[in-house]
């Protein structure tokens, strides 16, 4: 009976979990309808003000972007990690810890790189191997546009003042509930567009005032907006995610309480034929 005991004990425990992995994946479906209605009504907006900064840029001189658009030699880079501030959501985090590691040994093997660490999970790994210069966990508590820009404008700081001559987001992109794609952006400096036919742009817009004032007021908006869509593009594969490790997590409960229910009924029935079995013997040894 004590492993009858020891099974009822374990099937208790799983149904327990079952519990709370149930009603963490409720709760992050319900935040991940939200997170997905902001990415979704966001991305064509951010798309089209990126396109239409790099289509003006193209036509301009070298240097009208300013300090934003100096190329220099890349001797010092900031990596600008994505993740979240909690766990039990799969391998998202870890995804976001191993593509910056990966970047770091591939691409910049030979060139002095510091992490700024946007969630407490990727902020804790990376601190292990590389220098994390900043962590901002707190932006997740009130995600908002006027809170991503501030560290949007700390980064182009720290670009226009030389402290780093490179500056890459690393996030993830949200794609559905189940898939998370890993991506790499440059922030700083502006991307030239590649390809593409500069003098459209004269043909398709009426620039009022001129073109140079007008970049150079689209690309401090352009640079927040990218970092915002970022985040909130992180923000909402958290929440898919976690979902789906929890809709897993609770699918596996499920089938392990059934095998363990299995088990205790075959032990509880041996042990019951193993009793009458008892009672029969000594009933035939009293009557001999």
């Amino acid at each position: 009976m004590a492993n009858l005991k020891e099974i009822r004990n374990r099937i208790t425990s799983i149904k327990s979990t079952m519990q709370i992995t149930s009603a963490m994946k409720m709760v992050s479906a319900a935040k991940l309808k939200k997170a997905q209605d902001a990415i979704t009504a966001m991305r064509p907006y951010s798309s089209k003000l990126t396109e239409l900064l790099q289509n003006l840029s193209a036509t301009l001189d070298s240097d009208a972007g300013g300090a934003y658009s100096t190329q220099r030699e890349v001797s010092k880079v900031l990596l600008v990690a994505i993740t979240s501030n909690r766990g039990l959501c799969g391998g998202f985090n870890s995804s976001i810890t191993k593509k910056v590691i990966k970047i770091i040994e591939e691409k910049y093997t030979n060139t002095s790189v510091d992490i700024f660490a946007i969630g407490k999970k990727g902020g804790d790994v990376l601190a292990k191997q590389f220098s994390v210069v900043e962590r901002r966990n707190d932006i997740f508590d009130d995600l908002t546009f006027d809170n991503v820009a501030a560290i949007a404008e700390e980064l182009m700081e720290l670009y226009v003042d030389s402290s780093y001559d490179k500056i890459e987001i690393v996030y993830n992109q949200f794609k559905n509930a189940a898939t998370q794609l890993p991506q790499v952006e440059q922030f700083l400096p502006i991307k030239p567009i590649e390809g593409g036919d500069a003098e459209a742009v004269n043909s398709d817009y009426v620039f009022e005032p001129t073109k140079e004032e007008i970049v150079e007021a689209l690309i401090p908006k352009s640079l927040k907006t990218q970092l915002y869509k970022s985040i909130r593009d992180s923000f909402a594969s958290e929440h898919g995610a976690r979902m789906t490790a929890m809709h897993k997590a609770t699918d596996n409960a499920t089938e392990l309480r059934d095998e363990l229910l299995l088990t205790y009924n075959k032990a509880r029935q041996a042990a019951i034929t193993n009793e009458i079995l008892e009672i029969v013997g000594g009933a035939e040894a009293l009557k001999n």
